[in-house]
């Protein structure tokens, strides 16, 4: 199986896959025809009279410049050259990467003028994994990723740097080890490569994967926590979620449900005195819930994203060259602000969750979950670093969309920000995967105080499985050295594996629009 760049329909698993070697790529002659021919209108246009916005004209404020035709394609150099103004510290690979495969794929529809021999190119790097340096800031996400994707194609004209064989090199000395010669750009070339939105959108593919696992996760702790404080399952009764059917809610419910389904521990108390659990027990469906609506929203708009033309000017044929708005980055800022609410929101609850673990239940889960407290602090300052990593989420909720500075001398006059949207959110992403560490090391041990009673299958697996790298804990010992192992555990995705071995038809019955990106 191999996906045809600008013929199939992009998702963003299939985009990780292609970054990961785990899915091969081909351009069809049919798409080779189609690019071919958008180029040599542009080719046309370059050589005739009519003004045609970035193909004969300056850029930006200088759109009104006409440049001669022995002058295009140094413009286009001149454009990498002086746009590639990014500082900070460098993307990820990965993240690089994914900006090369999103660009190939965007240039393969055909309505942006290049010529074959660059896309060539750009696949040369994917397939070789010479992957070009990028820093992290610079980008104001309105003509697109300016900074950001002229630093990404620097290489092209044999200029900055790339990482190859596990170092960054410059462009220059990798290209003579492969006997390449840098690339002279035909005229619009350099302004389709780096106008677009390839920064943000690689950043929202990322987010998608990683907020899918951590909300799966989230469930399955919580679970785990539910089952470790006695809590009740009668609020995940399908009864109750089908008076109010939110599909995130009702999602959600079904997941906790089946994790507590067959639970000892939870049948244990069914008769107890306690007549309602905090929020944080109870209102698992309702606040993860409606976070899986804001990943739903962002995957729904990163695919269409996906499969987009985000460059300027467009080429629709010779007598339609269009110059308008396609790079500009709202459409993706605004949902990928959302979700970074969302992941904090799940971050918070779980906090709610730990601390809550914390007062213990009389006769049965000690005072901050450890037997012998006085001389032993027990996970008392555990919770202290998810207050931290709470705290620091909150001040980064702020909506970088909502923020706009004019640039250009006014001519890009509302600009989206998205690129700091889907930076921030990535990190609040990484404090909310801490946040899950820190409920899991607590659930895990809640559930020690239990026994000889057992959880359901699943969570008694899961709790092995902790069990493994992360002993329980009768006495003060090193717990940050705890929380490094169950934060491991978390991104290794080795949960939810076990979840899927024990649940063979893997939530079938659940909405699968929340489980497949």
């Amino acid at each position: 199986m191999s996906f045809s760049y600008g013929q199939d329909q992009l998702t963003a698993g299939k985009a990780l896959a292609i970054a990961r070697r785990e899915l091969t790529t081909t351009i069809s002659s049919d798409t080779n025809a189609r690019v071919e021919a958008s180029n040599a209108t542009v080719l046309r246009v370059a050589a005739g009279e009519r003004a045609a916005y970035g193909i004969n004209t300056g850029f930006g404020p200088l759109c009104n410049e006409r440049i001669n035709p022995e002058e295009t394609v140094a413009l286009q150099r001149n454009l990498l050259l002086s746009h590639s103004v990014g500082m900070g510290e460098p993307i990820s690979i990965e993240l690089a990467k994914l900006m090369l495969i999103l660009k190939v794929h965007a240039l393969c529809k055909g309505y942006s003028g290049i010529a074959s021999y660059v896309i060539e190119r750009i696949c040369w790097h994917i397939e070789n994994d010479i992957i070009p340096v990028v820093p992290e800031q610079g980008s104001v996400g309105a003509s697109g990723d300016l900074a950001p994707l002229s630093h990404l194609f620097l290489p092209l004209i044999g200029e900055g740097e790339v990482f190859h064989q596990g170092k960054y090199q410059p462009t220059a000395i990798v290209l003579q080890e492969f006997g390449l010669e840098p690339l002279k750009l035909h005229p619009k070339a350099g302004l389709a490569l780096i106008n677009g939105t390839q920064f943000m959108l690689a950043h929202a593919v990322k987010i998608v994967e990683e907020l899918q696992s951590l909300l799966s996760h989230a469930d399955l702790i919580a679970a785990l926590m539910i089952d470790g404080m006695l809590g009740s399952a009668m609020p995940f009764h399908p009864a109750l979620h089908a008076t109010r059917p939110h599909k995130g809610n009702t999602h959600v419910a079904a997941r906790v449900a089946h994790f507590l389904n067959e639970s000892e521990i939870n049948t244990s108390h069914v008769n107890c005195d306690r007549v309602q659990d905090p929020y944080s027990l109870r209102c698992v469906p309702q606040v993860h819930g409606a976070s899986r609506h804001a990943w739903l929203h962002l995957k729904e708009i990163v695919e269409a994203e996906l499969n987009s033309v985000t460059d300027n000017p467009v080429v629709i044929n010779d007598e339609l060259i269009i110059s308008g708005g396609s790079f500009h980055g709202q459409p993706i800022a605004l949902p990928m602000d959302y979700a970074c609410l969302a992941a904090h929101e799940v971050g918070s609850i779980s906090d709610r969750r730990s601390y809550f673990s914390l007062y213990g239940i009389p006769g049965s889960v000690p005072k901050l979950l450890v037997k012998d407290t006085g001389l032993h602090s027990g996970l008392m300052i555990v919770q202290y670093t998810g207050a931290a990593l709470v705290s620091e989420n909150k001040s980064l909720c702020f909506p970088a969309s909502a923020d706009s500075i004019p640039t250009s001398l006014g001519q890009e006059d509302h600009v989206s920000m998205g690129s700091i949207s889907g930076r921030k959110t990535l990190r609040v992403i990484g404090n909310l995967r801490r946040i899950l560490a820190i409920e899991l090391f607590c659930a895990a041990q809640a559930m020690d105080f239990h026994r000889p009673l057992t959880s359901s299958a699943t969570l008694e697996a899961v709790h092995t499985s902790v069990r493994k790298t992360i002993p329980h804990a009768t006495a003060d010992r090193i717990y940050g050295k705890d929380l490094l192992a169950a934060e491991e555990l978390i991104r290794s995705g080795a949960l939810l594996e076990i979840v899927s071995q024990h649940t063979p038809e893997k939530f079938s019955d659940f909405d699968s629009s929340f489980e497949n990106y």
